[in-house]
């Protein structure tokens, strides 16, 4: 029996000529990933463990971004103690306030991910750099803190579900909208340790960006992790940016799939998955009675260039209606600086938005926009949990940037068409 990308690629680490599904395996990685608050757990155990030294610095990645700028004593206190370990070890790919962005956006743009490549990160959307054809996973930080020092890793291998992708996206709809509807035929556990693996003449349709936010969102199918294939989309993307050969897996014809989920992308709406799990999804043309109080625009999942300028067409001329609040957290440090050389931040403060440092902030119900009992927000962001954003009684709403913009400019849910 052949196997899958991601069983290929596990393969290739493990040292071995074929692995298969639910085998435990050790397999050597290429980086591994810890954010201002998973790493301070993982350098305690690391130094709990007696380690005196990492694997590679070059293949250590340390990125502020949850709580950073620091938002209170605590906060800081994990930063200083990222900084002194990395400092300590002479990590190469340490990113804090000014060189910063959020670390699911800042890897793939630094080009310190590549396809064919082995990564794991202290974080659950660690499974976002599927989207350039590498195995990524999250782990907890007593990994991350083993991996610091082995630079490897032990796994389970994955079964496999195929996603078929096929036709082309309608007006607004994106990428967001894909995972949004897959989430909703599947179930929050519907993959649950398994691999979504991305096929069908659909992906072509797909940038690259839409790619990154389907992959982020897998775990919150149950996924192990997400994966495209690479394709010309991909190999245009790395190429500049990642400057180490690479090699790209494709699954062989005979491997092994649980399942086929088919998805004809030309039947995908604007799409909203409502309070408290993604699965919840809806059409946005069903929310004219969802008044909301807030909307936010970024995260690892939607806060790249492609992101804002969705949401920029939606508001240039527009402001958002009275009583909502918005907020712009554009990714990256070099995406911010695009959106105002092209002009995306005028439009956005004209249309009453604010626009923030990158950071995890509201996502995870950190800073920069909590809700207070009985607020709807309307995220980007990927999760809508029971208090995510705040108080256990405020109610997150997760969509696209166009949807998020239509709806902050209506005061309620909106179709980016109903305006």
């Amino acid at each position: 029996m052949g196997m899958t990308m991601t069983q290929k690629i596990l393969a290739k680490h493990a040292g071995l000529p074929s692995v298969r599904a639910g085998q435990l395996i050790q397999a050597k990685l290429d980086l591994v990933l810890g954010n201002d608050i998973t790493t301070p757990v993982a350098v305690n155990e690391f130094e709990a463990a007696g380690f005196d030294k990492v694997f590679d610095k070059s293949k250590i990645a340390l990125v502020m971004d949850h709580f950073a700028p620091n938002k209170d004593i605590k906060a800081a206190a994990q930063c200083k103690q990222c900084r002194a370990f990395a400092r300590r070890f002479d990590i190469d790919n340490y990113f804090d306030v000014g060189e910063m962005g959020i670390e699911h956006a800042l890897l793939p743009e630094k080009g310190l991910v590549a396809p064919g490549e082995a990564v794991i990160g202290a974080d659950s959307h660690t499974c976002t750099y599927g989207a350039l054809g590498a195995f990524s996973t999250g782990v907890g930080s007593t990994d991350m803190g083993a991996a610091m020092a082995a630079g490897e890793t032990w796994f389970k291998v994955p079964s496999a579900i195929k996603v078929n992708l096929t036709g082309k996206l309608r007006p607004f709809v994106s990428g967001k909208d894909v995972i949004l509807t897959l989430i909703g035929m599947i179930g929050v556990d519907g993959a649950r340790y398994q691999s979504l693996e991305f096929a069908g003449p659909g992906v072509a349709e797909l940038s690259i960006y839409d790619r990154l936010t389907i992959s982020n969102m897998a775990i919150e199918a149950g996924a192990k992790n997400g994966i495209f294939p690479v394709d010309e989309v991909t190999k245009a993307y790395v190429e500049g940016r990642v400057n180490r050969p690479w090699t790209a897996y494709e699954a062989d014809g005979d491997a092994e799939y649980e399942r086929t989920v088919d998805i004809d992308l030309s039947r995908v709406d604007c799409t909203v998955a409502y309070p408290h799990l993604p699965e919840n999804a809806h059409s946005a043309r069903e929310g004219k009675d969802v008044r909301i109080d807030q909307i936010v625009i970024g995260s690892c999942t939607n806060g790249q260039l492609p992101d804002l300028e969705a949401a920029a067409a939606i508001l240039k001329g527009k402001h958002l209606a009275r009583d909502v609040r918005g907020i712009v957290i554009p990714a990256t440090m070099s995406v911010y600086r695009e959106a105002m050389r092209r002009g995306l931040t005028d439009i956005f403060l004209d249309a009453g938005c604010i626009v923030s440092t990158p950071t995890c902030g509201p996502c995870l119900g950190g800073y920069m926009g909590i809700l207070a009992a009985g607020e709807r927000c309307v995220s980007t962001t990927n999760r809508n949990f029971v208090g995510r954003m705040g108080h256990v009684d405020s109610e997150v709403y997760l969509a696209s940037p166009a949807v998020a913009a239509a709806s902050g400019v209506a005061g309620h849910i909106a179709h980016p068409e109903e305006l």
